[in-house]
């Protein structure tokens, strides 16, 4: 892993930690992250980078888009590539798309995160 892609998964971490992301650690079952010591960038006393559970931008329902519509955000489609792209944020509607875990960073992509499974973080 490289110092860019650490440094991106800490940041993003950081900003999920209030809303009870889980984490994947190498043999390990899944688990909510609790806490991060950024002195030794130790995540929940483990040893180990995790690998959070992100929703992709594609899995948004249509309810979830009016609601972050609704916060300041904007969010277009392209049909050709089949790919989402975010065109302008509110800081309401960041807080809004950490909370309900999506992947606006490109983690999955880059193999920094794994895609969550339909319902994981169904309360």
């Amino acid at each position: 892993m490289t110092n860019e892609e650490r440094n991106l998964l800490t940041k993003d971490l950081c900003a999920r930690l209030p809303y009870g992301v889980v984490v994947h650690f190498d043999g390990w079952n899944p688990e909510k992250l609790t806490q991060i010591d950024l002195r030794e960038l130790v995540f929940n006393d483990m040893g180990g980078i995790p690998k959070p559970y992100l929703r992709p931008l594609g899995s948004m329902t249509d309810e979830e888009r009016e609601e972050f519509r609704l916060l300041g955000g904007v969010m277009s489609y392209n049909p050709v590539h089949n790919t989402y792209a975010m065109a302008a944020f509110s800081a309401d509607a960041y807080d809004w798309l950490n909370k309900n875990h999506f992947d606006y960073r490109g983690m999955i992509e880059k193999g920094l995160a794994i895609t969550a499974k339909e319902g994981m973080y169904s309360n």
